[in-house]
């Protein structure tokens, strides 16, 4: 029993960690969905460890009635998840999180096989998700990764790195493994490319009115 009030205080004290909005005891403890839905989960997997899988699945499906938040009572999620709004995230059946995890809301952590396997992520200690990400199958996030916003991950994401874009790539390492709430400053790929196409255009400009000029001088 004092184990899961010591894991409830945790909880809560890392939403005060976590979210700079967040004021009181009372607020957090009523007016957090992410965190009722963590809270809802652990019961919920507690039954589905016990074999009472209809309640579990019920408790869940109650869990996603109140929050918005839809998680499946095997995942397994470890320590200091911290969701913040978490409206629209999906949490499947075989993912597994680690410790002092952030995501944000219409997070999908998915399947893509029908048999009855391992079939959805498996997220590392310390992972950023952003906003609408998407990730697919049994891959691995590495410890302290990063994902940025509506990307699309079918792939397993090294250590540290920082996944962006559709499909998600690797466009950066970080070598700190801690919780960044900056993720909105990730690296922009394709805005990036883009960047470089323009420059050259510029550049192609120049040459040509440098070579104009000097045809005109000579007739």
């Amino acid at each position: 029993m004092e184990s899961v009030f010591s894991t409830v205080k945790e909880d809560i004290r890392t939403v005060f960690e976590r979210d700079p909005a967040a004021r009181t005891l009372m607020e957090v403890v009523f007016c957090y969905p992410g965190l009722h839905a963590l809270l809802m989960h652990r019961q919920a997997h507690y039954l589905w460890r016990h074999r009472l899988r209809f309640l579990a699945r019920l408790l869940s499906h109650l869990n996603r009635c109140i929050t918005g938040i839809e998680i499946h009572p095997g995942a397994r999620i470890g320590r200091r998840l911290f969701i913040d709004h978490g409206m629209g995230v999906v949490i499947g059946e075989t993912t597994e999180i680690g410790d002092d995890v952030l995501m944000y809301q219409g997070v999908v952590l998915g399947g893509t096989s029908l048999e009855k396997t391992k079939r959805h992520p498996t997220i590392g200690n310390s992972v950023v998700i952003g906003a609408a990400a998407i990730l697919l199958g049994p891959i691995e996030v590495g410890e302290g990764a990063r994902v940025g916003a509506n990307s699309v991950v079918i792939n397993s994401v090294p250590p540290g790195s920082t996944v962006v874009g559709i499909p998600g790539r690797v466009v950066g390492d970080k070598r700190i493994s801690t919780i960044d709430l900056d993720h909105g400053k990730l690296p922009d790929p394709v805005a990036e490319a883009l960047g470089l196409v323009l420059e050259q255009q510029r550049k192609l400009e120049e040459r040509i009115g440098r070579l104009e000029t000097q045809l005109q001088n000579r007739t």
